[in-house]
């Protein structure tokens, strides 16, 4: 697992390169040719972007694919940001806004997809859209929340699927607190 410094975060925020992470986190390997197709960018950009991808850490070369003339990149591992951190920092507090802002498009985009898509009915019996908004927590309780969830989703991570009909699957799990009504209308008042 990485964690991700404030110079990593300055080198990540970039809707393209954003864009090649998430591509390959979601079909594993490829090359920049494959990127650029995918992505409709030029090769010469696509490559300096991943390169940047490689120096700050995101990806590495997947030297068992690569030949002499193609080279392969793959997502090393898990990355983590705590977003907290970065908050009060004035030289990250932008980078972290177009990371996330960008991360909740990518979320968004993948859910729209889903629904467009036709699925058949056991897939939609399985599959979830919900939203609980009867919660009160404690900071540390949606700390503790979050973490139980990571560790179901961690268990399910090293099960092998079972029968014929497996597909790969996105979990998304967006937990944030809520200013209620009454609260943003005194926010305000002086």
């Amino acid at each position: 697992m990485r964690r991700i410094d404030a110079r990593s975060l300055r080198g990540l925020a970039h809707p393209l390169r954003m864009d090649i992470l998430e591509a390959l986190e979601l079909d594993g390997p490829a090359t920049s040719t494959t990127l650029s197709a995918r992505l409709g960018e030029n090769t010469g950009t696509i490559s300096w972007h991943l390169r940047l991808l490689a120096e700050h850490g995101y990806i590495e070369e997947d030297v068992e694919r690569g030949t002499k003339r193609e080279r392969w990149w793959r997502i090393p591992g898990r990355t983590v940001l705590d977003p907290a951190e970065f908050r009060d920092d004035p030289e990250t507090s932008g980078a972290l806004h177009v990371y996330l802002r960008h991360l909740v498009e990518r979320y968004f985009d993948r859910v729209r997809t889903y629904v467009d898509e036709n699925w058949p009915g056991e897939w939609q019996y399985a599959a979830a859209l919900s939203d609980w908004r009867d919660l009160r927590l404690s900071p540390e309780q949606l700390h503790a929340l979050n973490e139980e969830i990571a560790e179901v989703i961690d268990r399910y991570t090293a099960t092998e699927p079972t029968g014929d009909n497996a597909e790969r699957v996105i979990v998304q799990l967006q937990s944030f607190p809520r200013r209620s009504s009454e609260d943003e209308s005194t926010s305000g008042r002086s």
